[in-house]
């Protein structure tokens, strides 16, 4: 049927079969589709009816055809073949696999129960596989784990002109991210709510192309319906969340009281030390004054923990206490060398920012809005 370089087709299936469900509804969503086309071209697919998958690959000779086998263990059998061309072979109801001295045959699937893959979007535009895969990873981190609050689960993509916001929350912490992009059209205004986990494992598998082309199934409107990406021969979709999402631009202070700048590397292994004594749902104290920061965890009758840190702090003094796995996960993602916080009161919200705040008084591209927890008097 065809034969192609190893490591070429093990990237692929692997690639593919990211998608492809652990326990599938019906057993034929456990295939991964190849397809041997008429212009010597090879596509790997796989669709769980949320989420598609296709990639293509150009091939020096091949036998037009289509066969479904296990696409689990077809990426098992490629990950582990030797560094040598590899033929793949329809024989009756069996596909036979041969690299080398090597050679496996596996079962293949009914062709005709497989479902047909969506057809990609229209394209609304195109924007950098490095950028897009960061921004993705920047707000991910906020949005929820809880599958009985769909909403929560996604990340919000607005789109206006060549402007895109991504946000994302779990209603302790808030994540904003914008970046500048290439519409297809200068005046389109769209919002998509995309599955979180999808969006933040596809964004960065995206990068080996140097441009992601993202596409909508309404650009018009809330983007209801489907929302693709392609890039470098791959491309996936995924169907939408209801775009539903908290008014969240109100949750963002524009004033505040002091501000604190410390090294974001020092500052998190310090989280981490005093954490250590920290029960699961206990805060870690941070006391912002003058020209340092008193971190403690603990107290009474428990172990505790307590270190000192220079910081370069204005304005009131302030006690606050966050959760540490989220004060941490913020702080992983500013992808700054120095933090910077913002304060307005020890129970009101902390926005969490990379760096020292922008020349022209406008806001970051990413801000990360935390939650405190009260403290007990």
């Amino acid at each position: 049927m065809f034969r192609v370089d190893r490591d070429v087709l093990a990237e692929a299936v692997a690639w593919t079969a990211r998608s492809l469900p652990a326990r599938p509804s019906v057993p034929v969503l456990a295939g991964m589709r190849l397809e041997v086309t008429e212009e010597h071209q090879l596509k790997l697919s796989g669709f769980d009816y949320e989420v598609s998958a296709e990639v293509t690959l150009d091939l020096q000779t091949g036998d037009p055809g289509v066969v479904l086998v296990s696409g689990r263990l077809l990426a098992e059998i490629t990950r582990s073949l030797p560094a040598q061309p590899v033929d793949f072979v329809v024989e009756g109801a069996k596909a036979v696999v041969t690299c080398g001295s090597a050679r496996f045959t596996l079962l293949t699937m009914p062709t005709e129960d497989y479902p047909t893959l969506p057809a990609m979007p229209p394209a609304a535009g195109r924007v950098g596989s490095d950028v897009f895969s960061s921004a993705v990873a920047q707000v991910a981190v906020a949005a929820g784990k809880d599958d009985t609050l769909p909403m929560l689960t996604g990340v919000r993509m607005e789109i206006e002109g060549d402007t895109v916001t991504l946000a994302a929350t779990d209603r302790y912490r808030l994540a904003v991210r914008e970046l500048k992009w290439q519409p297809e059209q200068p005046d389109i205004s769209a919002i998509a709510m995309i599955p979180g986990r999808t969006l933040a494992d596809t964004a960065k598998s995206l990068t080996t192309g140097a441009e992601v082309e993202i596409a909508l199934s309404s650009t018009g409107g809330t983007g209801e319906g489907m929302i693709g990406f392609a890039s470098a021969g791959r491309r996936t979709t995924t169907r939408l969340l209801n775009p539903e999402f908290p008014k969240y631009r109100s949750l963002l202070p524009t004033e505040f009281s002091s501000h604190a700048e410390i090294a974001t590397s020092a500052f998190v292994e310090a989280v981490k030390r005093v954490a250590l004594v920290a029960e699961r749902n206990t805060p870690v104290r941070l006391a912002f004054r003058g020209g340092e920061v008193v971190l403690e965890a603990g107290s009474g009758d428990e172990a505790q923990a307590v270190e000192v840190l220079p910081v370069d702090f204005d304005g009131e003094e302030i006690n606050i206490a966050f959760n540490h796995q989220f004060l941490l996960e913020g702080l992983g993602a500013i992808d700054s060398d120095v933090a910077r916080l913002q304060f307005t009161t020890s129970t009101k919200p902390a926005i969490l920012t990379g760096g020292k705040p922008v020349d022209d008084g406008g806001t970051p591209d990413y801000r990360y809005l935390i939650m405190p927890i009260r403290l007990s008097s």
